[in-house]
């Protein structure tokens, strides 16, 4: 009867693993789903600019200065958002003020 039960044969494994799976994994997606929320969460700005967006915001910022040059880059924020305006270069909160 010992030999029975520690015999790894006795046991099914698939349905072992079918039986548990959709039980274990529920928890741990509504878990990956709140831990996704809380990292872009974000307060609102009262400063104009564009978004953040799960950093995506910071890459097209960056990347236009680089492609237009900080002039035409500025002349188009300016242009965009107004005089006052929130950007990112090189990953760090810029702010251009201009009239």
């Amino acid at each position: 009867m010992v030999l029975e039960t520690l015999n790894p044969m006795h046991y099914n494994i698939t349905s072992l693993v079918l039986d548990t799976m959709p039980v274990a994994t529920v928890p741990i997606l509504i878990l990956v789903c709140f831990l996704f929320l809380i990292w872009n969460h974000e307060e609102t700005s009262s400063i104009p600019g564009p978004g953040y967006c799960m950093g995506i915001g910071p890459l097209i910022s960056h990347g236009r200065f680089l492609w237009m040059g900080v002039g035409n880059a500025c002349n188009y924020y300016n242009k965009t958002y107004g005089e006052f305006v929130r950007v990112w270069i090189s990953g760090e909160e810029t702010f251009i003020i201009s009239k």
